[in-house]
Order: C-alpha cells, then structure tokens, then sequence
C-alpha cells in the first residue's frame, strides 16, 4: 500500500556540476526537493520505488544498485540507484536525477528500485502500474520524477504555448492536493504537446494512490527556464 510520495522534477540542472554557474538559480527546487525527500524517511516505507520519465533504451526496471551517469553533461558525476550489485545498463537522466537527489539526503533505509516510463504509455496502463506497485509491500513509497511542459516562454524548448501555463497551473493544484482523479484525467495528447514529461509518471503515481486517502502539499512551483517545475509530497 502506499503510505508516502514525493514529486520532484528531473533536469540535470538540479545536479551542481552540471548547472556549473548557473547552479544558485534552482537552489529553491534543491531545497523543496530535500524537503519533499524527508517526507518519505519519516514515512519508513518498505520498498522505494523511483518512476521517471525515459527514452526506449532506459524503460522498465532498474534493480537496486543500478547506476547512471552524467558524464554525457560534460561532468565526472556517476550515481548509484540505492544499494546492490551493479547491473549492466544506465539509468535514464531522470533516475540518474533522482540517485542523486537520493544519495544527497540519505533518505530511506528501504530498498529502492527504479521504474522508466514511456511518455506514449497511455493512462489507463499507467494507473494499472501504479496499482501493481502499491500492491508489492505493505509500505510503499514513491519517488516520482518529471517535469511540466516546455513551452512557457519564448524561450522555452517548445516555444511558447498559451496553454502551458493553465496546463501547468491545474498539475500544481491537482499534486498539491493529491487529487487522484484529477491526475488520471490529465489530457495525455495535450501534455505530449506541450512536452510535460511527468505525465505518464503522475499518472501512475495516481494509480497507485487509489484508496489510500493521502493528503498533499505543494512546496515548490516555477518554471525558470521556461520548464515547469513542480515539487510536491503526499502523506
């Protein structure tokens, strides 16, 4: 069952080395990030699981012990997803993202095993996986990775789009308040265009979530460059 979530965003930005100079502009999402990280010790889960975002290659599990890099960013950054042996393959940026985030604060003594998903994946198999994994221990937490859409300013990796920020302003409403049906309703075309990459991963922690009667808060909501970034807890 699940007893703790913890929503945060996956831009390599968030890791220092590779933000560089730019680093102090995300020290607001670092800080919600670790704030939303403790949410999930306090809740001494079982099993952690870590949903995220993912091209081809890096769907599906990631074992305990999985490793990710962010050398492809031009730094000597490596990460380890929790520990065990290391299996062959890279974590997707996203939980890459997220060890470090993991490893940064010492958040659980639980196993903690990853999860890439597919931004096609379509909602009703994502809620089905969040409900799988609810079912696997009786303490489940989550860690869940994504961002909102790209096209908030002129700027933006999508351009602008005027449905962006409605879009992202019903997320950051729906995550801070654990509104589980407002989640599984998220329009899976309209975020592929606006390029919200946390969609798919929303939804199965929506999924997941189902009889649980967690409540939400909302610790961080901005889009700095252009991205919208969300950071959120249920308990």
């Amino acid at each position: 069952m699940l007893v703790a979530a913890a929503v945060c965003p996956c831009p390599p930005l968030l890791v220092p080395p590779v933000a560089a100079g730019a680093a102090p502009e995300l020290d607001g999402a670092r800080a919600a990030c670790t704030d939303a990280l403790g949410v999930l010790a306090a809740a001494r889960p079982d099993r952690l699981v870590v949903v995220g975002p993912a091209e081809q290659s890096g769907r599906g599990p990631h074992p305990p012990g999985a490793r990710g890099s962010f050398r492809g960013f031009g730094v000597e950054v490596d990460v380890r997803l929790g520990q065990g042996p290391a299996p062959q393959g890279t974590l997707p940026t996203s939980l890459a993202v997220a060890a470090w985030l993991l490893d940064r604060v010492g958040c659980s003594d639980a196993p903690i095993e990853g999860l890439g998903v597919g931004e096609p994946l379509e909602p009703e198999r994502c809620i089905q996986t969040g409900r799988e994994i609810a079912a696997r221990a009786e303490r489940v937490a989550l860690l869940v990775m994504g961002d909102a859409s790209a096209c908030r300013t002129l700027k933006a990796p999508g351009y602008l789009d005027e449905r962006a920020a409605p879009f992202d302003a019903e997320v950051a409403r729906a995550l801070g308040a654990a509104d589980v049906a407002a989640l599984k309703a998220l329009d899976a075309e309209l975020a592929y265009e606006l390029q919200a990459s946390g969609r798919a991963c929303w939804q199965v922690l929506a999924g997941a979530a189902e009889g649980a009667d967690l409540g939400g808060s909302l610790l961080y909501e901005d889009a700095p460059y252009g991205v919208g970034y969300v950071v959120a807890t249920w308990s």
